[in-house]
């Protein structure tokens, strides 16, 4: 699977929803106009009534074509449906936890303690590490006991994961890992962002029922017959048929993409089992996978299984039919839902792994010194060994092998650490801890403006913590922070602008901006801007390379000084990776002087290269791994700088070096 082509086809598919779209309006106004033309022929037949025309000598006259009433029927049905969806969009603006809460979903507290939502948590962390996606906030559906899931949001900014309380009770971790591997897949297919838009767009449709409804139960002058209910009950039937309209958009834009994330979760666990056995449970539970909230109908087309009750002959149904999907993951499957036991299940899990999932191959011996409780400084080990041509074909594709190491990692890191990313201020001490010097002089000062700044409290956890940061290696930075993430996006506005002020603070402290520090607050700034700021996941604005050619070229040049102080290796660096932006040859991608590619350029560069078509992307991001390739190794600093823009342009990548 290429994770850019998969991103242009989710784009494209949102070309297709606007003609799918525009055809329900138009048949909608429509209908809508052949309701008004006999309500208004109705009328002026009465001499009571003279709504509309203005003579008596036109009230006799009749005809289908009135240009005039059509302008103004299809002016107040545009304004309507526009109005709805522009209020349901700005009300989902804030990402997937907007769609999580509108659902009834509750926020499940990163340090919980319930054994499920561990368990639940545990999983998530996993994923998250194995694919590079900041760690998003979790939700369960407490009063839902079918077996079902989603994942929603503008961006991997702003996803949430929701599932089930049914769902989390009876599926076992193995069932629960296939079905948040699913999950993750529509988080880095780009359907998550689809998806969210077409529950905006659709409830402008769903908008004319609910007018309908409200006009039907209107009461007029007892002495004239009221003919808003009459009105009402039409438009009643014809919001019916724009919400049959919307759930067939709705089939249309999801169903074979679940096909896609049921293969994409496969691939990622190599655990068929698993997912076959969640989808098959959903088969023998009475309950199934149907919601129950009220505004389940909206969201139908997120959720991992159909969500609603049997649509006629399946014609709009999101999901393709259980037997189709297990059978696809799973050809050994007998076709029925025979109950299993616990013990059932791991004897089919066992049976299937052992002939469908090959024996992983040992990590890297550079990976493994943050695994298995040997967690070493980064100067006592060479720099990982980390091949240019695997950087792009993992990016947004994470394998196996990044499971598992992403399962070790997070088992081999201190218990200190795995709190700390799980309680919102242990979570600001421990990205503080991350930045602090390693002159005992200047950190004894950065603790003392810390304990000032935020709290005493806060600045001992800093202090504590920071050993252990130091012993963990360099690979396991990133992970951490974005682990930590999902801890930060809880805390409340004051303490988050305490929190981003001092972070400021501390990484100018010393006088410099080192790489990492960049590279902190970059994607700390990121990922919470929506939770803090009033962010906004940005359109698309450039579609061609040119405006964008002096920001590759900050980029790249950038990432060629990482590597070198020597000016010969930096522009045989730079020179290595350019062609692959493949820009012209009038385009002036040139070196940039040191002093013009600093932390403000690149951050302003990123900023605007995220604006950018996939395609652009992929060819930036293959020019910085030449780039930072170009001697034949990528070493950590710019292992950590190359995540660094993957991350700034939505393109989550999995940790570097961690190849089958």
């Amino acid at each position: 699977m290429d994770f850019f082509q998969q991103q242009d086809k989710a784009r494209k598919k949102t070309k297709w929803l606007i003609l799918y779209f525009s055809l329900a309006v138009i048949s909608m106004i429509a209908m809508i106009y052949g309701v008004a033309i006999f309500v208004f022929a109705y009328l002026n037949s009465n001499p009571r009534h003279h709504y509309y025309y203005q003579d008596d000598s036109q009230v006799a006259q009749f005809s289908f074509w009135d240009p005039k009433l059509f302008g103004e029927v299809a002016l107040g049905t545009i304004l309507v449906i526009f109005f709805g969806s522009t209020y349901k969009t700005m009300a989902l603006a804030s990402g997937g936890s907007a769609v999580a809460e509108s659902l009834g979903g509750r926020l499940v507290a990163s340090n919980t303690n319930d054994p499920d939502e561990r368990k639940l948590l545990n999983v998530v962390e996993e994923m998250s590490i194995a694919s590079g996606v900041a760690m998003p906030q979790v939700y369960v559906l407490d009063q839902e006991e079918g077996i079902n899931a989603f994942a929603a949001g503008h961006s991997t900014s702003d996803a949430a994961v929701t599932v089930t309380r049914g769902c989390l009770q009876t599926l076992t971790r193995d069932e629960l890992q296939g079905v948040i591997g699913h999950e993750f897949s529509h988080i880095l297919n780009g359907d998550m962002k689809l998806n969210v838009r077409l529950i905006g767009i659709l409830f402008g449709i769903f908008c004319i029922a609910t007018i309908g409804r409200i006009l039907l139960y209107t009461r007029g002058n007892s002495r004239d017959k009221n003919p808003l209910p009459i009105v009402g009950l039409a438009l009643l039937v014809i919001g019916s048929l724009g919400v049959f309209f919307g759930r067939l958009i709705q089939a249309a834009v999801s169903r074979q993409r679940e096909f896609l994330a049921d293969a994409s979760s496969v691939q990622f666990t190599r655990n068929p089992a698993g997912l076959s056995h969640a989808l098959q449970k959903i088969g023998q539970s009475g309950l199934g996978s149907r919601l129950e909230s009220p505004h389940a109908s909206d969201a139908s087309h997120l959720f991992f299984a159909n969500g609603l009750a049997d649509s006629l002959f399946g014609m709009m149904a999101t999901h393709p039919p259980l037997e189709q999907r297990i059978k696809a993951i799973d050809s050994t499957w007998d076709g029925k839902y025979a109950p299993l036991d616990l013990r059932q299940a791991e004897a089919v899990h066992d049976n299937i792994l052992g002939e469908l999932k090959p024996k992983a191959p040992p990590l890297p011996d550079s990976f493994r010194t943050v695994l298995g409780g040997v967690i070493l400084s980064s100067d006592d080990r060479k720099p990982p060994v980390i091949k240019t041509r695997y950087v792009l074909p993992n990016l947004g594709n994470p394998t196996p092998l990044h499971l598992k190491y992403a399962e070790d990692m997070r088992a081999a890191l201190p218990e200190n650490l795995k709190t700390a990313v799980r309680e919102p201020l242990d979570a600001v001490a421990l990205i503080y801890a991350l930045l602090l010097s390693k002159d005992e002089k200047m950190r004894a000062t950065q603790t003392a403006e810390i304990s000032r700044r935020v709290s005493p409290a806060v600045s001992e956890k800093a202090s504590a913590l920071f050993a252990d940061v130091q012993k963990t290696g360099t690979a396991a930075r990133l992970p951490l922070v974005n682990l930590a993430l999902g801890a930060l996006k809880q805390l409340s506005a004051e303490q988050f602008q305490n929190f981003s002020q001092t972070l400021t603070w501390l990484i100018q402290s010393d006088g410099e901006v080192e790489l990492f520090e960049f590279v902190l607050q970059k994607i700390v700034q990121r990922n919470l801007a929506t939770k803090f700021s009033d962010g906004r996941s940005a359109a698309v604005q450039f579609y061609t390379l040119k405006p964008l050619v002096p920001d590759c070229a900050v980029v790249l040049s950038a990432l060629a000084n990482v590597g070198s102080d020597d000016a010969n290796e930096i522009q045989k660096a730079f020179d290595t990776g350019a062609p692959f932006v493949r820009a012209s040859d009038d385009s002036e991608l040139l070196l940039q002087p040191r002093e013009r590619c600093g932390v403000d350029q690149i951050g302003t560069a990123l900023d605007r290269l995220a604006l950018a078509v996939p395609i652009i992307k992929k060819n930036l991001l293959e020019a910085c791994a030449h780039v930072v390739g170009a001697d034949g190794v990528i070493v950590e600093s710019e292992a950590e700088l190359l995540r660094a823009v993957a991350d700034t342009l939505d393109c989550p990548m999995p940790p570097l070096g961690v190849v089958e």
